[in-house]
C-alpha cells in the first residue's frame, strides 16, 4: 500500500470498497469449487458402491450450487465502468393524469420490492404526491453492489395498459412514466462545481396530504445555472443534509449530461443517430384484455403480470444484458 493511500480519503474508501468486493467474489467461486470438488467424490463414490440416501444427498446438493452459479454468470455481464455503483432512480409521471401518475407509485413500488428481494437498501430522498393518487415525481436511491449495472436496463418510458380505476365508466386507458436511472458516482469521479453557479432555495418539506414535516425550511431546491438542471430534495431532518444528498444528486446528472455529450459525439463522428431523449417506451405492461408484459428492445416477454409489479423483474434485467452481449431469450 502505497504512504500517501489515505491522503485521499474518499478515494480510499473506493478503493476499499472495490478490494472487499473482488475478495467477496473470489471466496464465492472458492466456496463453489470445494463443494463441486465433495460432489465429485460423492459421485465417485456412488459409482463404486450405489447407496440411494447418498444419491439423495447428491441430487439436493446440485440445485443450491446452480442457483450461485447462474447468479455469479449473471454479474459477470456486468462489466460497465460504473456497474458496481449504488443506483440512484427517478420517476416521472408522464401523460395519462392520474392513471399515469398512480402508474408512477406503481413502478416505485416494484423497484423497492425488487431491491428488497436483494437485500439492497434504499432510500427516498424526493416524492411529490400525485393531485388524486399516486405521485408526480420521486428519486431513489438503491444501494447494493451492482444495483447500477442492474437497473440501467430500466432507464426509459414505461407504458401501462389497463382498465382504469379511475374512471367512472371504466375505460381501457394507456399510461406512460419516464424513469431515470444514473450510478452514485459520489466516491469515484470528481465532479466540480462551482459556486456561482448554483441557485439555492430553501423550502418546507411536505408530507403526504401536503402536512409539513418540518416547521423550518429544511427542504433543499438546487438549480445549476449553466445546463438548467434542478434537484431537490426534502428527505432528511436538516437543511444541512438535504443539501449534501442534493449536491450528490447534481453530480450525478452532470455526469450524465457529459456522458450523453460523449456518446452523441461519438455518434456524430460515425455517422450515427442518437435519439437525444429516452423517445418511446422500452417496455410495455397490459392487464387489459389480457395479460403481458414486454420488452421493446429484447422483444423479452412474460405473461406473469402480477410478479413483475411484485418485482419479478430479474429475467428482463437479464434479458437485456444477454442482449448487448449478443444473445437473448425472447419469453418466460
Amino acid at each position: 500500500m502505497e504512504p500517501d493511500f489515505w491522503s485521499d480519503n474518499r478515494k480510499a474508501q473506493s478503493t476499499m470498497q472495490q478490494l472487499n468486493a473482488l475478495r467477496e467474489e473470489v471466496t464465492t467461486w472458492e466456496g463453489i469449487a470445494t463443494q463441486l470438488q465433495d460432489l465429485l467424490g460423492l459421485a465417485q463414490l456412488l459409482e463404486e458402491e450405489p447407496d440411494e440416501d447418498m444419491q439423495a444427498e447428491v441430487e439436493q446438493s446440485l440445485p443450491p450450487i446452480e442457483e450461485q452459479i447462474e447468479k455469479l454468470q449473471f454479474s459477470l455481464m456486468l462489466s460497465g465502468e460504473h456497474d458496481e455503483s449504488d443506483a440512484i432512480i427517478s420517476i416521472h409521471a408522464g401523460s395519462g393524469g392520474v392513471d399515469a401518475q398512480d402508474w408512477a407509485e406503481m413502478l416505485l413500488r416494484m423497484y423497492l420490492r425488487w431491491a428488497e428481494h436483494h437485500h439492497f437498501k434504499t432510500e427516498i430522498y424526493d416524492y411529490s404526491e400525485g393531485e388524486e393518487a399516486g405521485l408526480k415525481s420521486t428519486t431513489v436511491e438503491i444501494s447494493g453492489r451492482y444495483a447500477y449495472g442492474y437497473l440501467r436496463s430500466e432507464a426509459g418510458t414505461h407504458r401501462l395498459i389497463r382498465l382504469s380505476p379511475f374512471d367512472a365508466a371504466h375505460r381501457r386507458h394507456t399510461s406512460f412514466a419516464k424513469v431515470e436511472v444514473l450510478p452514485d458516482i459520489e466516491n469515484t469521479i470528481e465532479i466540480n462545481i462551482r459556486p456561482e453557479d448554483l441557485d439555492v432555495d430553501t423550502y418546507r418539506s411536505t408530507g403526504a396530504g401536503g402536512q409539513h414535516v418540518n416547521k423550518t425550511d429544511s427542504a433543499v431546491r438546487i438549480r445549476h445555472i449553466p445546463t438548467g438542471i434542478v434537484v431537490t430534495c426534502q428527505n432528511e431532518r436538516s437543511q444541512i443534509q438535504n443539501r449534501e444528498v442534493a449536491m450528490k444528486l447534481l453530480r450525478a446528472k452532470l455526469f450524465e449530461l457529459e456522458q450523453k455529450k460523449h456518446e452523441e459525439e461519438t455518434a456524430r463522428l460515425k455517422g450515427e443517430h442518437v435519439q437525444a431523449d429516452f423517445g418511446t417506451q422500452i417496455r410495455s405492461v397490459t392487464v387489459h384484455p389480457y395479460s403481458i408484459v414486454k420488452d421493446h428492445r429484447t422483444n423479452f416477454e412474460t405473461g406473469n403480470t402480477d410478479g413483475y409489479l411484485a418485482g419479478d423483474i430479474d429475467p428482463f434485467i437479464q434479458a437485456y444484458l444477454q442482449d448487448k452481449a449478443g444473445g437473448v431469450a425472447t419469453t418466460e
